[in-house]
């Protein structure tokens, strides 16, 4: 926990743990922070306040971090997205919608999570985008943070020569089914491909907590650290 700022502020503070735990309940369970038993939690001025302050500070994506990468590189990494359908609360957000990642698909207001992850269903490193954002855009954004690896698994949405030539750039082999449209087939292993579930079951156990499977916070920053403080 060294990367927990000295936060001094509020009466009563609970320990570090504590508050944490308390915001994964908020997170898993869908209910506000005022929900969250003063008893076994702690005030719920100090659950919201710290949440945000460390989110604004990028507290969590340092911890979100520092755990990702304390494995060692990975042989294989995956990546894919899923959207999430923003609740009617989010409209209206500061900056507009456009600032807040909140787009529109299908019709509803929604945000779209892309994802790395390794074989094992670990996250490696998140991006937000607006609902209407293409795959293969926002992965070549979410490719800039590919960690070492051998292998990069996607699938035919991220077919295109400037991610294809990006992960070579990075010493990696890309596993992508090749669009019917191609002329040239690039190889392909099915084999391999398999393991691209992996991801699949990641963003499954992600949506089971409802503060996450529908979004809820108005500000992207927000929205986005409850994403990473989910695996700590």
């Amino acid at each position: 926990m060294g990367l927990r700022p000295a936060d001094p502020q509020g009466r009563g503070l609970r320990t570090t743990l504590t508050v944490i735990s308390g915001l994964v309940h908020v997170l898993k369970s869908g209910r506000h922070s005022t929900d969250a038993r003063r008893e076994i939690y702690g005030s719920k001025k100090t659950l919201y306040n710290r949440f945000v302050r460390w989110a604004a500070k990028g507290i969590w994506a340092e911890l979100f971090k520092t755990l990702a990468q304390a494995g060692g590189p990975p042989s294989q990494v995956l990546i894919d997205s899923t959207a999430v359908k923003a609740h009617c609360c989010v409209a209206g957000a500061k900056g507009g919608a456009q600032n807040q990642v909140v787009g529109r698909s299908r019709g509803v207001r929604t945000t779209k999570i892309h994802a790395l992850t390794d074989r094992f269903c670990r996250p490696l490193a998140f991006l937000l985008t607006g609902g209407q954002a293409a795959d293969c855009k926002a992965g070549t954004l979410l490719l800039e943070r590919l960690p070492t690896c051998r292998i990069v698994l996607a699938d035919m949405d991220y077919d295109s020569d400037v991610i294809r030539r990006q992960i070579e750039a990075n010493g990696a082999a890309p596993d992508i089914p090749p669009k019917i449209n191609r002329r040239w087939k690039p190889c392909f292993s099915p084999v391999l491909y398999r393991g691209r579930n992996a991801i699949e079951r990641m963003f499954g156990r992600f949506k089971d907590f409802r503060r996450l499977a529908t979004r809820y916070d108005r500000l992207a920053t927000n929205y986005l650290a409850a994403a990473t403080s989910y695996w700590l």
